[in-house]
């Protein structure tokens, strides 16, 4: 993945203010908040009409979404390789954006990060489409290819959690990568079929190279 990220901003001074607030709330409200909190978990399984409705919203939007080609889906494997695949290619030519989207649920967001030469992290939150108006022209332009050279996967159920080292360059047989880095990739499946939920990742520094562990 590449793209430009943005400062992060300085920290809200409500929220100091909540917490010197919530020191003179005293154990009621702790136990209140608590409560209210155990509320918010068990609401999924008591979901009025309303709630079911949204689930065949958000259910109808998927629908509504490019088809994915099977073989792109049907295992984990196959959806690593085809999110390398479809950002990757030479200069001038165009991405099948539609085979992208076909992998992402609705809302998948894409988080590249990073620090500067002053120390200070950078991150910037995209969605799917950001990314395809943003960073589509310039992989376009100037050519892109992205391999994976290592990964760590850990699953439990329906959901994975993908640490994927990355090599990119501009042609694919240029020597050297001009970055290398990690892609922390978050999975769903969904019975049929596996999502990406999310894409968040960090290029590699000369102070902070990618551990063996991953692929380095």
């Amino acid at each position: 993945m590449n793209e430009t990220i943005v400062r992060r901003r300085t920290p809200d001074r409500r929220a100091s203010r909540a917490s010197r607030e919530e020191g003179r709330t005293g154990p009621a409200a702790l136990l209140a908040c608590l409560a209210a909190a155990a509320a918010l978990l068990v609401a999924p399984a008591l979901a009025p009409a309303g709630g079911l409705a949204a689930q065949k919203a958000a259910r109808d939007t998927v629908a509504a979404r490019p088809a994915a080609n099977p073989a792109d889906v049907s295992s984990m494997d196959a959806i690593m390789a085809a999110l390398y695949d479809v950002i990757s290619g030479p200069a001038g030519q165009k991405r099948d954006w539609d085979r992208m989207r076909s992998l992402f649920i609705p809302g998948a967001r894409l988080v590249p990060t990073g620090v500067d030469s002053a120390g200070e992290t950078h991150w910037r939150t995209m969605s799917v489409e950001d990314y395809v108006r943003t960073a589509g022209p310039y992989l376009e332009k100037n050519g892109f290819f992205e391999e994976e050279i290592g990964r760590t996967v850990e699953r439990y159920g329906t959901i994975a959690q993908v640490f994927s080292a990355y090599a990119s360059r501009h042609a694919a047989d240029d020597p050297e990568p001009f970055q290398r880095g990690i892609n922390s990739i978050q999975l769903l499946w969904d019975g049929t079929r596996w999502w990406v939920v999310s894409i968040y990742w960090e290029p590699e520094r000369p102070d902070h190279p990618i551990p063996e562990r991953f692929g380095g």
